[in-house]
């Protein structure tokens, strides 16, 4: 029977949110005929008080567990460290800003027990946005599916559940940059998956932590992992500054010599030299992309340094342990 269950609950300067998330997953939990479950909170480096906040619920709650990260590693490492923590037969990530209603859970917990090991959930509406952040949003999928090899549905965030089959396949990949929605889109199809509409609420306290330079960089990555075709993109963009090129020459030289009626100034060299310089410009700057990104994945650096910290007593006598540091290597 699916009874074991991880929740991997991601936290970034949240102190205001953390017990309210818990109440809320715990409210649903109980509801739930499962065996055991554990709440894992990932501290992503947080400069706030959130540390602190879960060491207090895990004084009342030994199925509270953290993985402390030592700075502020990212939102996909974080999910990364605590599915490496994650020892339920499934794992459910939420983002503990509540822009992932935790009632949510039950209904994507018992999809799982009735035999679907993957449920995703698609964000049919956002309140927390504005329309232009929407827009961007969209364009933002557009792109991304129109330049990558792996389609990823639009609007479905990491807020998911993965039965153990796609645990052990997630914790194969040996990325250093990693995207759990694309990593899960270049295994198998997800447009037929068991699918939760949902709407994000109003946030209850604090701002999103995703800036735009932040999304623009998501995007950016996106596109480099899981796709080559920029690289042909540019090949192509090359080939018409080519032929552009070739046709404005073929054009002085019929004016010059058939019309007798030359092209007066430079006008037609520096715009020439303007447009084969920024295409060349973009092409090498595509280039240098995947150049940097194979640079990165060759080092074969350490994904993050974390604490795994658990609510386990010593024994009578014993002084208590240290928290347990961890490096990822894979």
């Amino acid at each position: 029977m699916r009874d074991t269950l991880s929740i991997v609950i991601s936290a970034y300067n949240e102190e205001e949110n953390i017990s309210e998330i818990y109440r809320r997953l715990k409210t649903v939990v109980s509801s739930l005929s499962l065996r055991v479950v554990e709440y894992i909170f990932v501290d992503d480096g947080s400069t706030d008080q959130t540390f602190n906040c879960c060491l207090k619920l895990q004084a009342i709650d030994p199925e509270v567990k953290i993985v402390r990260l030592s700075r502020n590693f990212g939102h996909e490492t974080a999910m990364t460290a605590g599915l490496d923590h994650a020892s339920g037969e499934a794992v459910i990530f939420i983002d503990a800003d509540l822009q992932h209603p935790p009632e949510y859970v039950r209904d994507m917990v018992r999809l799982w027990q009735n035999g679907h090991d993957v449920v995703l959930t698609r964000r049919i509406d956002n309140e927390a946005v504005s329309p232009l952040y929407k827009l961007g949003a969209n364009i933002f999928y557009y792109l991304l599916n129109a330049l990558s090899d792996t389609p990823i549905p639009a609007n479905t965030p990491d807020f998911r559940l993965l039965g153990q089959k796609y645990i052990n396949f997630l914790k194969s990949f040996d990325e250093r940059d990693s995207l759990f929605r694309g990593a899960l889109a270049w295994g198998i199809s997800v447009n037929h998956l068991a699918t939760i509409d949902f709407t994000a609420p109003r946030r209850l306290t604090g701002k999103s932590k995703y800036t735009l330079l932040k999304s623009l960089r998501l995007a950016f990555n996106s596109i480099l992992q899981f796709s080559v075709k920029p690289l042909y993109l540019s090949m192509w963009l090359a080939a018409l500054t080519a032929l552009f090129a070739l046709g404005l020459e073929v054009d002085v030289i019929a004016e010059r010599y058939l019309l007798h009626n030359p092209t007066p100034g430079y006008a037609t060299i520096v715009i020439t030299t303007l447009i084969m310089g920024t295409i060349n410009l973009t092409v090498l700057t595509i280039i240098g992309a995947y150049i940097a990104k194979i640079h990165v994945e060759t080092k074969k650096r350490p994904l993050y340094l974390a604490d795994f910290i658990t609510a386990e007593k010593p024994l009578e006598g014993e002084a208590a342990a240290e928290p347990e540091h961890v490096t990822h290597n894979s």
